[in-house]
């Protein structure tokens, strides 16, 4: 089914007519073929991005949960479990040479569907210890529908043009807006500013996903691997935010 895949060319790449056919849409196809001719560098990052949110996450849950309250450890755990999910996910999709259409399909739809999981476990630790109850439980209401519908919507419409799923990304991030006054009360100016700093991280990798561009190095460090690098760096402030909240 799979084989772990090398640095080199010739060993991500392969004849793309064996996992493309004629009967896949478009987008599908479009990411196959990107997949089967990656830069060199491609998954490197949330491949080490997992293994430090492996590390990180055991650094913060004993610690919310010993000095702060079980709650805000179970809220730091699943915080914890999402974003290490979220980078393990990515990195197996994309460091695994899948040489099945079937199975990269799936791990695409799979891949795409995390990343709404991961943006209502972010929220979890701020709504559940920087709000009040019936606000955070409004927060968590809203985050994880809205993560539950984007879910669906990938695993069952994995052809979605980027056009549909970027903006549900952003939407479901931007949601915190609506909140802003509660977590400046409950966490204070500190904590909020790495979350709109990773907000601003996010939405400019989120600009170079949808635009393929910049390219820097195609070969060994593309578009690709800036939105992921991005995307790490936004989710280390925002890991320093949640710290904010139990020291």
């Amino acid at each position: 089914m799979w084989a772990l895949s090398h640095a080199d060319d010739a060993a991500i790449t392969g004849p793309v007519e064996t996992v493309v056919d004629d009967d896949m849409p478009q987008v599908v196809a479009d990411t196959i073929t990107d997949l089967l001719h990656t830069p060199r560098a491609r998954g490197w990052i949330h491949f080490y991005s997992a293994a430090t949110a492996i590390v990180a996450g055991l650094a913060l849950v004993p610690v919310a949960w010993i000095t702060v309250s079980p709650k805000a450890g179970w809220a730091t755990l699943i915080y914890a479990v999402g974003i290490v999910a979220m980078f393990g996910i990515s990195a197996a999709y994309h460091r695994v040479q899948w040489r099945s259409a079937a199975a990269m399909k799936w791990m695409m739809r799979i891949d795409h569907s995390v990343i709404f999981v991961f943006i209502a476990a972010s929220y979890t630790p701020f709504a559940v210890l920087a709000m009040p109850p019936h606000t955070g439980a409004e927060a968590l209401t809203l985050v994880w529908t809205g993560a539950a519908a984007g879910v669906v919507l990938k695993m069952c419409w994995p052809s979605a043009p980027r056009w549909v799923g970027l903006p549900l990304y952003l939407l479901l991030g931007y949601s915190a807006i609506w909140f802003a006054g509660v977590l400046v009360d409950g966490a204070g100016w500190g904590v909020v500013g790495l979350l709109v700093l990773g907000g601003v991280l996010y939405n400019i990798g989120a600009v170079f996903y949808g635009l393929r561009w910049p390219n820097p190095w195609p070969r060994t460090f593309g578009h690709h691997e800036l939105f992921h690098a991005f995307t790490a760096a936004a989710a280390l402030c925002h890991y320093f935010a949640a710290w904010g909240l139990i020291v």
